[in-house]
């Protein structure tokens, strides 16, 4: 395994981190409990989950990702070995079952302490806003539209003030964003440059068929020393070449056809596109994606999902993967002729 730090900080992390989303859903306790303990065996250390987890998002199941995540911590007792991230979830209406308000202070204690008791810890090392609570474009949302009858109100410098409370207190050590664009990524560091707690990550959807945080993001990330955590590397397993000639059974978007943001005529074509380039080279499509996502010079670690434990190998795996510039060239003409066609 390979390690960095979290930017501004002395704590290690693998360049892998484990995802958790399915499990409670589509995996159970104990395929969880497997999968962390393959995992750091392999070394990896980070783990990140939600309080919206497990997905898709219902009330029956929220909370249970962290749920199993803590059940693991109070039987190993290896919750000190394990850099933990989780996130709050932000205004939306699928998930007012959690909570219906934004980032305010009670919300923020609401979600942190909820957290803190399924996850059976002390402490949080990395906590995110989950999305933004203000209107602009993420989960598939290729452009922004302003809504000039927002109610919103700028509250970087609010937000940043509540979460301080609570790293005052122990409870969080440092704080992230998701799902956030070039501008909230940039008001929040400019906050900071005041004397507010510093936003040091932020996770986005980032892989071969959505590269849009390069556009403008991945300055920002150089210049103010913030790490990327890349989320659906695999684009929800399509960089897997899985779909590509049939409809496998069990696979998420089989199970769940509203997660297909990743699936329409253009990622197919850029999929197969980059497949030929794997078979060309003699290795997976998958490692490969992967691959090219980890090298990445501003990518912090890598949140790769496995519903079995043959993909989780084959995900962590991919560290070991160095692709050569004959290989990363042939993927640069995939993306010129087919960018980012799932943002």
């Amino acid at each position: 395994m390979k390690y960095t730090n979290l930017p501004n900080t002395d704590i290690k992390v693998s360049k892998i981190c484990l995802g958790t989303m399915t499990w409670g859903e589509q995996n159970t306790e104990e395929e969880g409990h497997q999968q962390i303990d393959y995992a750091i065996e392999q070394g990896v250390n980070f783990i990140d989950t939600a309080e919206l987890y497990s997905v898709p998002s219902k009330k029956e199941t929220q909370g249970s990702t962290e749920i199993i995540i803590g059940n693991w911590f109070k039987k190993t007792g290896k919750r000190d070995d394990v850099v933990l991230a989780t996130k709050i979830v932000g205004p939306r209406e699928f998930v007012k079952h959690i909570r219906t308000g934004g980032f305010t202070k009670e919300e923020f204690a609401d979600a942190i302490h909820k957290s803190l008791k399924r996850l059976q810890t002390d402490y949080i090392d990395l906590y995110q806003l989950h999305w933004p609570d203000r209107n602009t474009n993420f989960f598939g949302v290729r452009g922004y539209t302003h809504d000039s009858e927002e109610e919103w109100k700028d509250n970087f410098a609010q937000v940043l003030s509540y979460l301080d409370d609570f790293i005052k207190q122990g409870k969080i050590r440092q704080i992230g964003v998701s799902n956030e664009t070039p501008y909230g990524v940039m008001r929040y560091a400019e906050e900071a440059k005041k004397g507010s707690p510093k936003m040091i990550t932020v996770q986005n959807p980032y892989s071969l068929l959505n590269r849009k945080d390069e556009i403008g993001l991945s300055e920002i990330l150089h210049r103010e020393n913030i790490g990327h955590l890349p989320y659906s590397p695999l684009g929800f397993g399509q960089l897997t070449g899985k779909y590509l000639n049939d409809t496998p059974q069990n696979a998420r978007v089989t199970l769940f056809p509203q997660f297909s943001r990743y699936h329409n005529k253009n990622s197919f074509a850029a999929t197969r596109a980059y497949n030929e380039i794997a078979k060309e080279y003699g290795i997976s499509l998958t490692q490969m994606a992967l691959a090219f996502v980890n090298e990445r010079p501003f990518v912090t670690s890598t949140i790769i999902g496995a519903t079995t434990i043959d993909q989780l190998k084959e995900n962590i795996d991919s560290i070991n993967l160095s692709l050569s510039k004959e290989v990363l060239d042939k993927i640069e003409k995939v993306h010129e002729n087919n960018p980012n066609p799932a943002p």
